[in-house]
């Protein structure tokens, strides 16, 4: 039997997740239109022990001006590292979030 994936939606959990909608809409712009789109945040379920964040990757975010959105976050954010523009062909950054995720924002340079 073959599937058919729609989507992949990353589920983050968060002890606190007034504090971490309040972070992603009011520091990076985000729209919360439910507590389950996109990137789904949610309280850790009993049978899972969750003391801080676990997911050992990083999410990565493209977008169309990344100095902007460095500009406006760089003094009010933790960062992992600061804005670059790589070999590869990409300008980005990264920072943490609230919970400890990895958030990447990157702009393809051409």
């Amino acid at each position: 039997i073959k599937m058919n994936y729609k989507s992949l939606n990353p589920i983050l959990y968060t002890k606190n997740l007034d504090q971490t909608i309040q972070f992603y809409t009011k520091k990076l712009g985000f729209t919360c239109i439910e507590k389950n789109k996109e990137i789904m945040f949610s309280h850790p379920v009993e049978s899972i022990a969750f003391e801080t964040a676990q997911f050992t990757g990083s999410l990565y975010l493209t977008l169309d001006n990344v100095d902007h959105l460095w500009e406006s976050l760089k003094d009010n954010v933790k960062i992992c590292y600061e804005i670059e523009t790589f070999e590869w062909g990409m300008r980005e950054f990264a920072i943490y979030d609230n919970n400890g995720y990895v958030l990447q924002f990157g702009q393809v340079i051409i």
